[in-house]
């Protein structure tokens, strides 16, 4: 074996096992070459499965200017949404030949710069950022070093993106709102640094105007995307002078939070208060009262993510997938 481990098996060893060149074991083993069908190449596979070769994909990577790897930022893994979507890069990223590596940054900027830089020092050939703001500095950055990125679930606008299309996805929840006969809706959505927040709230208004009912600043929040957000946010609207009978929370965390204070007021989800959540994650139909809410296409939109990475012509485009309301039993006619 290696002269200097032999518990390392070679390239070389290979080639001494299988009588050929190193060159053509290289080539036969390559994972990014199309499996030749000969006799001679059969023979090189199973002779490098046989003595244990492993192939150091980050070194060959190295040499030739890539890892293979992709780099994923994201506020945080805790959040079922960012977990989720990590996830569907992950499938993305392999059916490309690739593997995703994952950072978090809290949602707290010099944190998001400590990630990213700790991801190119690892040569990844591309970031996939989940955590971007709006008027971001750091993907600014990314563009003026010419550092192939793009952007998923939010946006600045300028760098590529795949997000859901989030104005849309918002007049959804509200129209269902609306179309149940409510009127004394509210907003809870996310931090206003994000698109998401944003877009989600605009849709809701969109639907609100349409109607002819008037979403008041009282009755749009801006808050986080947590549960004790929505603990917060749903105790301060249902404590109001005119509590509202309905509330899209702009992510099914904060639904979670709103249900929560909501049932300790003694109030029934879908009798008493109708909430809509958004993102559909795997909790939401299990809840005790099952929760409507707006299904975001993650596959979707990590495909579209992982392809701009790779699409030399994308520039500042922005793809959109279309979400899906699901209704279920935590949504019903106002009983007031």
């Amino acid at each position: 074996m290696s002269a200097n481990d032999p518990s390392v098996v070679t390239l070389r060893d290979v080639a001494e096992r299988a009588g050929v060149s190193v060159s053509t074991v290289s080539r036969a083993l390559d994972e990014r070459m199309p499996s030749s069908k000969s006799a001679s190449a059969s023979r090189i596979r199973e002779i490098a499965q046989e003595i244990g070769y492993r192939r150091n994909a980050f070194a060959s990577g190295l040499r030739r200017g890539q890892t293979a790897m992709l780099g994923v930022v994201v506020p945080r893994l805790t959040d079922a949404v960012m977990a989720l979507m990590f996830e569907a890069i992950e499938r993305a990223s392999r059916k490309r030949g690739h593997y995703a590596v994952v950072a978090t940054s809290g949602d707290a900027p010099d944190d998001e710069r400590l990630a990213v830089e700790r991801l190119l020092d690892r040569n990844v050939d591309g970031l996939i950022l989940a955590n971007a703001r709006i008027d971001d500095s750091l993907p600014a950055m990314l563009r003026t070093q010419k550092v192939r990125h793009s952007l998923v679930l939010r946006t600045d606008g300028v760098s590529p993106s795949s997000l859901g299309d989030d104005v849309q996805g918002g007049y959804f929840a509200v129209r269902h709102l609306i179309d149940l006969g409510h009127r004394e809706i509210a907003v809870v959505t996310g931090p206003d640094f994000t698109s998401s927040a944003n877009d989600r709230a605009s849709g809701a208004r969109s639907a609100a105007a349409e109607a002819g009912i008037e979403l008041t600043e009282e009755r749009v929040i801006f808050a986080g995307y947590g549960i004790d957000a929505g603990i917060a946010s749903g105790r301060r609207l249902l404590e109001s002078e005119v509590p509202p009978t309905a509330i899209f929370a702009a992510n099914d965390n904060l639904a979670i939070g709103i249900s929560t204070i909501a049932a300790h007021a003694g109030q029934i989800i879908g009798r008493d208060l109708s909430i809509v959540g958004y993102n559909d994650i795997p909790l939401a139909e299990k809840l005790p009262v099952p929760l409507t809410t707006v299904r975001v296409p993650f596959d979707q939109i990590a495909e579209a993510g992982v392809g701009l990475l790779f699409d030399e012509s994308s520039g500042a485009e922005i793809r959109k997938a279309l979400p899906v309301l699901i209704p279920r039993r935590s949504t019903a006619p106002p009983v007031r």
